[in-house]
């Protein structure tokens, strides 16, 4: 089969998963059939039906699957026998990597910071971040805001504004104030209403080592900083004391339309986290930039077994030699970017209240109703379309292709999203 027989998916069978997963899976609850093949933007189940990926493993495929230079180097590496685990050992995988990521990345933008490699996922890269602001600074308290999204680790957790991903600590979650995010609170002036806290010796909040912060808030709803709301909230972290922190780990690399979600922002972050698309292949890899005056660990004070994937390195060197070293990925997110904000403007002036909602190639319809934005998903998944929701509530449906999808495909992905729509407004309309 070419594409999804609507009355006639598979669903995958389920009892080793039922009788030996844990209960925490879930992804697969709503994609219920067995993955066997994928390439570019396009997952193959067992019985061979096909389905258009917009959901790149949240935006850890950023180039889509299986891209074929960085397979083939991958392949050559292990034919030679390269090192497959090396701590953070010197070799000439790691090396090519940061020379790439020097030139492609670092040196065009004047960036001096410094590479720390860190454990594998994007809470490790937050931890590491986490502990080194307040070595500096040596100060407790952080400032994150609402509805953001940082890491299910404990020090991860705390930032983290999800009440029912926080719930699963069973522990406290301290040292942490959350306040508002840029237009998060209506009329409010979230930065005037942020210094005055920080101004006030009694105001409770202690005085923070940093701030950290999602400029499109992945998970929290794809809600989207301004530059002036960015400015402004680093020049109160310099005011108050506190490092600033872009956890770009969603939101980065090339999502937003460049390499970082604040370039051309008109902002210094004093550190950045890395991690989901970084390796390029989809191998695990995470990292935190840092400021050379502010990189004052001393040897192994905080290490990790998997620190720098040797494997990532040579996939994630690829990537930048690939699709950095000229404008020509840049443009063509530009064009899609334009196409997705359109058509997804035109879907959503079909449902009363929803808004358009995002920024790039990460962006969303927020339906304010995350029943609805569930039905539509699961009516995409129906037709042959892999999309997923995000939001406090599950409200906005969220479109995270790859970025190097064909135009013709990306069309006929979001030519699916209209149909599944059409299908499941009336429905929702009429059960109001």
């Amino acid at each position: 089969m070419s594409t999804v027989e609507t009355a006639e998916t598979t669903i995958a069978e389920t009892t080793i998963y039922d009788r030996r997963e844990s209960e925490v899976r879930s992804y697969c609850r709503n994609f219920p059939v067995s993955f066997a093949r994928a390439e570019g933007a396009t997952l193959t189940d067992a019985d061979g039906n096909t389905y258009i990926d917009f959901l790149a493993g949240c935006s850890s495929l950023n180039y889509g699957h299986n891209d074929p230079d960085m397979k083939a180097a991958l392949i050559a590496h292990l034919e030679g026998n390269g090192l497959a685990h090396a701590l953070d050992l010197h070799t000439e995988e790691k090396a090519a990597f940061l020379t790439a990521f020097e030139h492609h990345i670092l040196h065009p933008r004047g960036m001096e910071h410094r590479v720390m490699m860190t454990g594998p996922t994007g809470t490790n890269a937050v931890e590491a971040a986490l502990k080194l602001a307040r070595k500096v600074t040596g100060r407790r308290n952080v400032i994150a805001f609402t509805n953001g999204f940082h890491g299910m680790t404990l020090g991860a957790l705390a930032l983290t504004g999800n009440g029912g991903k926080r719930g699963g600590a069973g522990v406290p979650l301290p040292d942490v104030t959350h306040m508002p995010f840029e237009n998060s609170m209506g009329d409010l002036d979230t930065l005037e209403h942020l210094d005055a806290m920080l101004s006030n010796p009694s105001s409770g909040i202690d005085a923070p080592a940093a701030f950290i912060v999602e400029l499109v808030q992945g998970e929290g709803g794809l809600n989207a900083a301004s530059c002036e709301w960015a400015q402004g909230l680093e020049r109160l972290a310099k005011k108050h004391g506190a490092l600033f922190i872009v956890d770009d780990i969603q939101a980065g690399i090339g999502r937003t339309g460049s390499f970082f979600s604040f370039d051309h922002m008109g902002i210094e972050p004093d550190m950045v986290t890395l991690a989901k698309s970084l390796s390029g292949f989809g191998l695990p890899f995470a990292c935190a930039l840092i400021r050379p005056e502010h990189d004052i660990w001393k040897p192994a004070e905080h290490n990790g077994t998997f620190r720098g994937n040797s494997h990532a390195f040579v996939t994630a060197r690829v990537a930048l030699e690939k699709f950095w070293a000229d404008d020509d990925l840049r443009n063509e997110v530009a064009l899609k970017s334009q196409v997705l904000e359109e058509r997804l403007s035109q879907i959503g002036n079909r449902i009363g209240g929803a808004t358009l909602k995002g920024r790039g190639m990460m962006r969303g319809i927020d339906l304010g109703d995350g029943a609805l934005a569930g039905r539509i998903c699961a009516e995409c998944f129906r037709r042959g379309l892999i999309i997923e929701t995000s939001g406090a509530h599950d409200e906005v449906v969220k479109v995270l292709a790859p970025l190097t999808i064909p135009m013709e495909q990306f069309r006929k992905g979001l030519d699916i999203l209209d149909a599944a729509v059409e299908a499941c407004v009336p429905f929702a309309m009429a059960a109001e």
